[in-house]
């Protein structure tokens, strides 16, 4: 069960509510840390008033050019459950996208149905374009192995409401390093709490050297490990990520790597009292199901939290909180 975590911010409530209103949110850097906050906060309080009707009269446009489960159905949970309106779809096939027409026609085609476009696509640099063209303000759900900042927030959220606190802890991230969209964008935004990252990865899907330098040029610790068990114990979080079929070109390339890291139960033995294990999911064999019953794993809590984030993040950029 989450602590009970009383959120205390000292912020310019009134400044910040009218930076975030009409943003677009492409990059988890669009954001300061007194925003990351104002959503950390606005979030705890749609989870405990969920259904509201400030997106009353509202219409988001869901574009999903890849698939997605939790991204795109707590999307259209946040929107329904605040009595907004969906349009838009769920596989670029059955859009005119196959018929060949360029995203610039497709953004500007649905913009004018809508009050705000929340848009996954698997082109690294296809939400700064859109938001680039697009006359209403546009919600990036992931684009390609780049970012994926609405994930980062609701991870923020999770850790906060585990730890209470986001500073000075220590987070392992492991598996693919390389391609994982989730893991770029957290590091960005927890490099802004004085963290320790612990990077966990064969070598094929190591961290990005741009990712080191940028924590480098910040003076921020980080140490790099091909295996984490005997480096667990340390943990405040771990944050297990997939390795992703879509992002190999060689399906052998992939054989190799795919099940290099498997957490299982017995390794959390001599983990922290307060350690949490998350995970952006869907998983494959990454966390061994022995470990759902453990009051250390908390992704699926972690994806229900992505209902109360998405709400407060939606809510922000149409300056209804």
């Amino acid at each position: 069960m989450d602590k009970k975590v009383t959120f205390v911010f000292q912020i310019n409530d009134i400044k910040t509510r009218k930076s975030m209103k009409n943003r677009n949110l492409v990059s988890i850097n669009d954001y300061s840390k007194e925003e990351y906050m104002r959503i950390i906060e606005l979030a705890s309080e749609f989870e405990k008033n969920p259904v509201q009707n400030i997106l009353e009269g509202k219409i988001i446009a869901s574009l999903f050019f890849e698939p997605s489960t939790r991204t795109r159905l707590s999307f259209e949970s946040a929107v329904n459950r605040l009595q907004g309106r969906i349009i838009g779809f769920s596989d670029s096939g059955s859009s005119s996208v196959k018929k060949g027409e360029s995203l610039h026609d497709t953004i500007k085609t649905v913009e004018s149905y809508c009050d705000l476009i929340v848009m996954r696509h698997p082109i690294e640099g296809s939400a700064k374009y859109a938001s680039e063209v697009s006359n209403v303000p546009v919600v990036n759900a992931g684009d390609g192995a780049n970012q994926h900042p609405t994930q980062t927030l609701l991870d923020l959220y999770s850790i906060y409401k585990t730890q209470g606190t986001l500073e000075d802890l220590n987070i392992f991230l492991v598996g693919d390093l390389k391609y994982g969209r989730t893991v770029h964008s957290l590091l960005m935004a927890m490099s802004k709490f004085n963290t320790t990252f612990n990077f966990i990865s064969p070598e094929e899907l190591k961290m990005p050297n741009e990712y080191k330098l940028y924590l480098d040029n910040l003076g921020l610790k980080y140490f790099e490990h091909a295996d984490f068990t005997e480096y667990i114990s340390e943990a405040d979080i771990v944050y297990m990520t997939r390795v992703q079929r879509e992002r190999f070109s060689d399906p052998m390339e992939y054989e190799k790597v795919k099940n290099t890291y498997v957490l299982r139960k017995y390794m959390l033995e001599n983990s922290k009292s307060n350690m949490k294990i998350l995970h952006p999911l869907p998983r494959v064999n990454e966390i061994h199901t022995d470990v759902d019953a453990s009051d250390k794993a908390y992704y699926f809590q972690q994806a229900l939290n992505g209902v109360y984030t998405r709400q407060a993040i939606i809510a922000s950029i149409l300056g209804m909180k």
